[in-house]
């Protein structure tokens, strides 16, 4: 097995805090948030330490994007509950963080020629339009992600729940290139 160089950009996670969360009170009472309820229904929190954005909702839910790990997500849910709690907002004790998409981007370390990968891998999983976007959408079902492939040899892979699913979504693809001798 090889090092793809295998990097996580962003986790997005989501958890329920409470309910009827006085996003207003929050506004005026944590100096760094932004609550702009005519342009969007919810308010934005961030963490500096794990680098992280909150989007927290009336209704309770609360997406956290931007971490570069699943346990930075999590932290950053923590905090963003004891900011809350310290301003008396009654929240869950430890909520619990679902990791909804994960973002990773790999190096293959070769040039790829994307029109041959496109007819290779088949079209059925395949979009590839040069003409729109330079790079090659490979859709899998297991792993089930969606990755990004250029013909720098880098990849973006997305719609994963874990590191592992990035993983192994690059392993398969390489070992795909390699048995039709496209890499």
């Amino acid at each position: 097995m090889e090092d793809y160089k295998i990097k996580i950009e962003n986790v997005v996670a989501s958890t329920q805090i409470g309910e009827n969360i006085d996003l207003n009170k929050i506004s005026r009472e944590i100096k760094d948030s932004e609550y702009k309820p005519k342009q969007f229904p919810g308010l934005v929190l961030r963490t500096k330490e794990p680098k992280a954005a909150a989007l927290v909702f009336r209704s309770g839910k609360v997406v956290c994007t931007g971490s570069k790990s699943v346990e930075d997500a999590r932290r950053a849910v923590k905090q963003i509950v004891k900011m809350l709690r310290e301003i008396d907002i009654p929240v869950i004790d430890e909520p619990d963080v679902k990791v909804q998409n994960i973002v990773a981007s790999a190096d293959l370390g070769v040039d790829l020629n994307l029109n041959a990968i496109a007819i290779g891998l088949g079209l059925e999983n395949i979009e590839y339009e040069p003409e729109q976007f330079p790079g090659l959408v490979y859709r899998l079902d297991d792993p089930r992600v969606v990755v990004l492939i250029f013909g720098s040899g880098k990849m973006v892979v997305t719609g994963g729940k874990s590191p592992e699913d990035a993983r192994k979504a690059v392993e398969r693809i390489s070992e795909e290139l390699r048995t039709l001798g496209l890499m």
